[in-house]
């Protein structure tokens, strides 16, 4: 049984939010609507009129799934593992151990405690479900998934090529290509915790397909994130103010429970520079891959990465 078979009965169609079931190579609702599953292993859900969500190229996501796999990135994977696998009251002592020595993690725990019903492992229902919006390569989500073997995960993005590389990114990962902004296909209440990791947010969508107690874990780059590429680079700099603007965007859905910055020196070679242009928004902004300023940086440059990966609670 795949991964989409698991989770189809989590799935609203998108034509009319019936519950989907799997039916030979299509998922279908009760009244007929049917949704062919690729050959790649993903389900469109994508209905109407054509998208104005683009999502990112099959380029980018090649840069970015070599830059993930080379493992710079991956005290970020652990710490939204963390998130999702502790109760806030442990995230503080438990945040030091995020990543490798190198990484420097510092942990706020806001006001609100997680509710007595929120999820810790030994609670996990079966069946459960964490939903990735804009999951790209699938590459957060599937350290979610490694770190809970209870858990099954749907890998949600706009780009068809994010969608075949998410479908093989785990076991129980399920890809679906959907445009969140027109409404998640998945029925109420349905997921125990929702991730966006550097991709945009449906806030009102994301508060209607959490369970009761479920979490809604946002990364975010702070204005320190790859700092030593942007100016000789010239890539896109990141917001001072995004944290706090970010925050404020979701105080009438979702209260801040959790926030922890993870920071850590990464030393990369121009290849990974490189893919570091690729992957990101300076490939749309005139940053080219094959600038000539990358070839004349050190052979490594060591360069920060800096992000904080915040838990919200619904204020539902």
């Amino acid at each position: 049984m795949n991964a989409l078979t698991e989770v189809a009965a989590l799935l609203a169609c998108p034509e009319c939010g019936d519950q989907l079931q799997p039916h030979d190579r299509a998922l279908r609702c009760g009244t007929g609507h049917s949704f062919d599953i690729a050959r790649q292993g993903y389900v469109g859900l994508l209905t109407g009129a054509s998208t104005k969500m683009t999502g990112d190229t099959a380029d980018m996501l090649d840069a970015r799934a070599a830059f993930q796999g080379a493992g710079h990135f991956a005290p970020i994977a652990a710490a939204v593992a963390r998130a999702f696998a502790t109760r806030v009251s442990d995230q503080q002592t438990a945040a030091r151990d995020v990543g490798t020595p190198a990484v420097s993690t510092q942990a706020h725990r806001a006001d609100t405690q997680l509710p007595a019903d929120a999820q810790s492992p030994s609670e996990t229902p079966p069946d459960a479900a964490v939903l990735e919006i804009g999951a790209g390569t699938g590459y957060y989500l599937a350290a979610v998934l490694d770190a809970d073997p209870t858990l099954l995960g749907i890998a949600l993005d706009v780009a068809k090529p994010a969608a075949r590389r998410a479908a093989r990114a785990h076991p129980r990962l399920a890809s679906v290509l959907a445009d969140a902004w027109r409404g998640l296909p998945l029925r109420d209440d349905t997921v125990i915790g929702v991730l966006s990791v550097f991709a945009p947010r449906n806030p009102a969508e994301v508060v209607r397909v959490l369970a009761p107690g479920g979490r809604f874990v946002i990364v975010t780059p702070t204005a320190r994130h790859l700092g030593e590429l942007i100016g000789p680079l010239g890539m896109v700099s990141v917001d001072p103010d995004k944290d706090r603007r970010l925050a404020d965007s979701l105080s009438d859905t979702f209260t801040r429970a959790e926030h922890t910055l993870v920071e850590f020196p990464m030393k990369l070679s121009r290849t990974d520079v490189t893919n570091v242009v690729a992957m990101g928004p300076s490939a749309f902004h005139g940053t080219p891959a094959d600038d000539p300023r990358i070839a004349a940086l050190p052979v490594i440059t060591e360069v920060t990465a800096s992000v904080t990966v915040s838990t919200y609670l619904s204020n539902a």
